[in-house]
């Protein structure tokens, strides 16, 4: 079944919510909207109050409804997205555009609605306006806030690139976007099995100094990571004061080290790379303790490239100096599993992957003196 709104078969809705899935055209803002719900991820409000954008991977607005059916009000024709009502998901929404995307037939009782963005857009901005009421319904209060909080940073196997796919070429199935799900990226299943708040600040082909293969040399993942809004210079993003994470999790050097320098590239050896990678991953970790204090967590996460493995000896060099210097909350991740199959696109983590990860990751957690 397609609509307007260019909907997936998900948009069948599955036994578990019994109900319909519709997609009508309308105002950014529909009549009636209300902007009570709690977001995960970094949003900023738009200038006149009637929605909030974003554009990361993985943002996500969480609400409650009272009634038989509840509208989505969303501006985007970039992104694709999934719906869910009281925790299954009934429908994807593929580059949906300017709608209110709506599901009925619910029984006439208090819901759960929550909406995931997929996949990633640096390029353009997403709009989301608020949960619209069906009539003789109501959009409640929103959902509290978390006290588990964990920030991922990263590149394109933080944002799950590609990870829902069957086939490493997806060249002829869809796309990368079609075939990414960030909601089923290792951050994101990690941080739903600990109960826990999450950003997912993941930048595909970003590096910490160098992007992948030497691209867009003069930027690289510390250009953006300030922002909200990935495609505005300038834009800052303006941490809200309940935002502390206990944890941070950093994953960026996969483009840093998995290709050969190329003529003309700012570093002549892989020990000047290394070097600069190593200076700047210092600074990074100190904006993040200057930011969250202390007592968070700083993990410095790295993974098996190729048996020179400078990334992983980068990283663990980077958190030996902070152990050194006195920062015992630095560690080091390192995950690598015989499991690990490398079947999403362009030979990136799978969804079997992900779930591996995210049980490396959960377990490694576990181990550190965390007070939740």
């Amino acid at each position: 079944m397609h609509t307007p709104g260019r909907l997936t078969r998900r948009t069948f809705v599955t036994a578990a919510v019994a109900g319909a899935a519709t997609s009508v055209a309308s105002p950014s803002r529909a009549s009636g909207a209300s902007l009570r719900f709690h977001t995960v991820g970094r949003v900023r409000r738009s200038t006149d109050g009637s929605s909030v954008e974003y554009s990361w991977p993985g943002v996500s607005f969480e609400g409650r409804f009272r009634g038989t059916g509840v509208g989505i009000a969303l501006d985007d024709a970039d992104n694709d997205y999934d719906v869910q009502i009281d925790g299954t998901t009934v429908a994807t929404l593929v580059t949906p555009g300017r709608t209110t995307f709506r599901v009925g037939g619910l029984p006439d009782a208090e819901h759960g609605v929550r909406l995931v963005k997929r996949t990633e857009s640096p390029w353009a901005t997403g709009r989301f306006a608020g949960f619209v009421a069906a009539p003789g319904g109501a959009v409640l209060a929103a959902p509290r806030a978390r006290s588990r909080q964990i920030e991922f940073i990263g590149d394109s196997f933080t944002a799950g690139y590609g990870n829902v796919s069957t086939t490493r070429d997806c060249s002829s199935n869809g796309g990368v976007n079609r075939n990414s799900n960030a909601d089923l990226a290792f951050g994101a299943l990690t941080a739903r099995r600990l109960d826990a708040d999450h950003q997912l600040n993941a930048f595909s082909g970003r590096g910490m100094v160098r992007n992948y293969n030497g691209g867009d040399p003069g930027t690289d993942f510390r250009t953006y990571y300030e922002r909200a809004l990935l495609n505005i210079e300038g834009d800052v993003w303006r941490r809200p004061p309940g935002w502390r994470p206990q944890v941070v999790v950093i994953g960026l050097g996969i483009n840093d080290f998995s290709t050969p320098l190329n003529p003309g590239e700012r570093w002549a050896t892989r020990e000047e790379l290394t070097a600069a990678y190593q200076a700047a991953f210092h600074g990074f970790l100190d904006r993040l303790r200057a930011r969250y204090g202390p007592r968070t967590f700083l993990v410095v996460s790295s993974t098996y490239l190729s048996d020179t493995d400078d990334f992983t000896r980068s990283a663990q060099r980077v958190v030996q100096e902070r152990n050194r210097r006195g920062d015992d909350r630095v560690r080091h991740w390192y995950y690598d599993d015989p499991g690990l199959d490398r079947l999403g696109c362009d030979w990136h983590p799978s969804l079997n992957d992900h779930r591996i990860i995210s049980g490396l990751l959960h377990r490694f957690l576990a181990g550190l003196p965390l007070r939740w």
